[in-house]
């Protein structure tokens, strides 16, 4: 019996485990890649093997990145005295993508969450104190999801910051309760980040 048949099948599922993707899309996108493998399968593989190969974890800031600092740590352009401090990399990705911020970011990991016990040793925030006591910083931004978790969380992180002299201020405006940064449109973050308020 063939296999070329259940192989495809076998991608066509391993695709359309991807997020935004169920198995109709699956199955365009793979039928597509097959179509144009030299224009579009090969080169996608090689891609794919090269950041297999590469991919690692922003030592400073927590971004993905080929390289131990990211582009955004490692560009001497950025504002060093900002933290704008997000959920994931997803989050850090919308604010890059709107443009608002020339700061520097600092990726928790997630949020603390009493239901999935998530606590504050799960996430990055020792290591958010250490980059605000050593890096001189003298604003850090709350751009977390305006959910019970993402507030709880804000509240944990101005308590442990409260000590060290760093005003600590949360995105205001324009991220409706519940909204998820990656999300919204480049427009809302960027009101949003402009009308930030004290924590």
């Amino acid at each position: 019996m063939d296999r070329a048949p259940n192989e495809i099948e076998a991608l066509i599922a391993q695709i359309a485990r991807l997020p935004g993707l169920g198995p109709r899309s699956a199955r365009r996108l793979v039928l597509h890649l097959i179509q144009r493998r030299d224009q579009s399968l090969r080169p996608l593989l090689s891609a794919l093997d090269r950041v297999a190969q590469t991919a690692q974890i922003c030592r400073a800031c927590g971004n993905i990145s080929t390289l131990a600092l990211c582009d955004i740590c490692a560009d001497p352009k950025r504002a060093t005295a900002e933290i704008c401090v997000v959920e994931d990399v997803a989050d850090l990705w919308a604010m890059e993508r709107g443009g608002a911020f020339g700061g520097r970011y600092h990726v928790l990991g997630g949020t603390l969450s009493a239901l999935d016990a998530i606590g504050p040793e799960d996430l990055r925030i020792p290591e958010l104190v250490t980059r605000v006591q050593q890096d001189g910083t003298r604003e850090v931004i709350l751009a977390l999801a305006a959910t019970v978790d993402g507030q709880t969380t804000a509240h944990y992180i101005a308590d442990a910051l409260s000590p060290l002299d760093v005003q600590v201020t949360a995105l205001a405006q324009g991220v409706p309760m519940g909204g998820e940064l990656d999300y919204l449109d480049d427009g809302t973050i960027g009101a949003a980040l402009r009308a930030r308020k004290a924590v």
